[in-house]
């Protein structure tokens, strides 16, 4: 049976797609598995930090569940329905409070790089491999879903990788910006999870405002006046206090997310 399996240590959670036999290829009940994991998650303070990750080492994701397009997106109407429910799981990762990395092992395709441009930070090993080779299906990529892509890689990547449908390698993907870094295969998952612990050392607070002042910025519009003053949300928070004490007294600070 394919699921979204989710596992806690302390302040990171985990999120594993896990679809036996196939790759862990993603269907349309873990599409809405990842969305409704994420609503929770993203209300939880106790999260400081989610990975997102394939069961087993050959694969993230080898993409969609094809077998599954036959019945459940054979007509428009059920294809609007089916792609709605993927880009609202992928717009759930995507606008997450709470910093995310994909560890990535082996195939990251189709859906899977989908999932992984959405995510923060993409922490991949040397065998991983990238693409979305859908030219050779004979259907295209739901706009809802190219969106992450585009804002990660810009539009002459996204074009190389649709209209060529030609599969990457980790060192390519990494230098055509679609991954964060580049492991040796033993080493990926520590490097993930040392990734988390580093994001988890810090203010959750900041984090998150980070990550709403990046998603801003990339409107382009100016700044309101307004916007500039909230940015400074910062000085009347405890983690602010906490943080220039801990570094004064030269100890590790003990954020609360308050």
């Amino acid at each position: 049976m394919a699921t979204v399996d989710l596992s806690s240590n302390g302040e990171i959670a985990t999120l594993t797609l896990n679809n036996p036999g196939k790759l862990n290829a993603i269907d349309l009940a873990m599409w809405q598995q990842l969305a409704d994991h994420f609503a929770r998650l993203a209300v939880d303070p106790g999260v400081r930090c989610i990975v997102i990750r394939g069961a087993g080492h050959e694969a993230f994701a080898a993409g969609g569940d094809l077998e599954e397009f036959v019945t459940a997106r054979a007509t428009l109407e059920q294809a609007l329905h089916y792609h709605g429910k993927v880009a609202s799981a992928l717009n759930a990762i995507a606008d997450c409070p709470h910093p995310t990395v994909a560890l990535i092992e082996g195939a990251c395709i189709g859906g899977g790089l989908e999932i992984a441009g959405v995510c923060d930070l993409r922490i991949c090993n040397e065998s991983a491999r990238f693409g979305a080779p859908i030219n050779k299906l004979g259907f295209s990529m739901y706009p809802g879903e190219m969106e992450g892509l585009l804002k990660l890689a810009g539009a002459a990547v996204i074009k190389e990788i649709l209209l060529e449908g030609r599969i990457l390698s980790a060192r390519e993907a990494y230098e055509k910006g679609l991954v964060t870094r580049v492991v040796p295969d033993v080493q990926v998952e520590d490097e993930a999870y040392a990734t988390a612990r580093r994001i988890c050392n810090g203010a959750p607070l900041v984090a998150g405002w980070h990550k709403q002042w990046i998603r801003r910025l990339l409107d382009g519009a100016p700044l309101s006046d307004a916007e500039k003053a909230a940015s400074f949300a910062f000085l009347d928070t405890e983690d602010y206090c906490e943080g220039l004490a801990a570094f004064l007294e030269k100890r590790k600070p003990v954020f609360k997310a308050c």
